[in-house]
């Protein structure tokens, strides 16, 4: 049974504006490079085109008047209420086309929810899935619909218990938003802390409510988080919640704006950490919906995507040159990478210190105020 990747050269007809940091064009790049690799054979892998959400699809967790906002701008007519939507000059703006951009982020997440549960392979992969910030009326954070809610109620409408791993360098607040009472949902969300980058939220203290109590978890993360901290404060928590919470399918959002060099975060995370988590994911052996998410070093989405879905393959890729013609495409944009993996990097003294620090006191607070709800009160090893 093949892992199924969904991608449409449709995507390219949107376009943010050229100085907004969501370039679209980071996931054409990415298919090239896994064709470069050869990882898109047809007789190991399956490849479909993204189909569209139906609004019907959408309005199980949107609004119907939000939607009819999406549908004005779509068509290229504007009004004064769309500030009140999340919408305009900024992180989220008023393009056209947006409605129809939002309904293959949606559409791609429910044919990846649809591939798993049906049985046909045990992963999808969904690159411009992870759209985690859209709220049930409005735009945010460059996401206008919430794709990861619209699988994951979708999967609940099947009676799935579902699991849903954020590891973008912005919390995963839409998600949260949405399941924050429901305990047949548990979300986990590793990102850099609110304290110093949007969206201001995913503090410890977000546990869940009424019936959700304790299964919404953040892991806030100090900025110069790097591989080795970020890779032991994942698995002091995520093997043991998911064995005691014990998904019939996970949903995972892969960002990669978590490493060194992106231009919006302050995390020092490289492939190498991002990999440890993809291989986990792998591990677990259950349906797997695998989504994509921020990044806005494009070389670097293109080329974390491209390793994990050759995890997915159970092909991973070592150190490999990047292409010649690959290398060609990325130069008149000023991007000067030559490798496929990242050399290790660590933060240096004092940030690292306080990075470690901070996790751990993190990780301490996530096993006093979160595991007894699990049962769990065999903690793991400190570093």
């Amino acid at each position: 049974m093949p892992p199924l990747l969904i991608y449409t050269d449709e995507y390219q007809r949107f376009d943010y504006g050229p100085y907004h940091p969501l370039q679209v064009k980071r996931l054409q790049w990415t298919v090239t490079l896994m064709e470069a690799y050869g990882l898109l054979a047809k007789r190991k892998t399956r490849m479909v085109t993204t189909r569209q959400a139906t609004e019907a699809e959408a309005l199980t967790y949107h609004t119907w008047d939000y939607l009819q906002i999406l549908k004005q701008i779509n068509s290229g007519s504007k009004g004064e209420e769309l500030a009140s939507y999340g919408i305009g000059p900024g992180d989220n703006p008023a393009f056209p086309g947006v409605l129809d951009w939002g309904l293959f982020c949606a559409g791609g997440a429910l044919q990846a929810g649809e591939w798993v549960v049906s049985g046909q392979g045990p992963v999808a992969f969904h690159l411009a899935g992870g759209m985690h910030h859209a709220h049930k009326s409005s735009a945010a954070g460059f996401c206008y619909l919430n794709d990861p809610v619209l699988v994951i109620l979708y999967l609940r409408s099947l009676g799935k218990r579902v699991a849903y791993i954020d590891i973008d360098a912005h919390h995963g607040d839409g998600v949260q938003e949405a399941f924050y009472h429901s305990r047949e949902v548990l979300t986990i969300s590793f990102h850099q802390n609110g304290r110093t980058l949007f969206p201001s939220t995913g503090f410890v203290s977000e546990m869940g409510a009424g019936p959700g109590t304790g299964y919404s978890v953040n892991v806030p993360l100090h900025p110069w988080t790097d591989d080795a901290i970020f890779s032991w404060a994942f698995d002091q928590i995520v093997p043991s919640l998911l064995q005691v919470f014990r998904p019939d399918v996970i949903v995972t959002q892969l960002g990669v704006d978590t490493f060194y060099n992106d231009p919006l975060a302050n995390l020092s995370l490289t492939s190498k950490s991002f990999c440890h988590a993809v291989r986990f994911f792998k591990g677990l052996k259950i349906p797997w919906v695998a989504l994509g998410g921020g990044g806005y070093h494009l070389v670097n989405v293109a080329r974390a995507w491209t390793l994990a879905w050759s995890i997915m393959l159970g092909r991973e890729l070592g150190q490999e040159k990047l292409p010649p013609d690959f290398q060609e495409l990325i130069r008149p944009l000023n991007f000067n990478e030559e490798w496929l993996r990242d050399e290790d990097y660590q933060e240096q003294e004092p940030n690292w210190q306080r990075a470690n620090v901070e996790a751990k006191g993190v990780v301490r607070a996530i096993q006093e105020a979160i595991f007894p709800f699990f049962n769990i009160f065999g903690y793991g090893q400190w570093m």
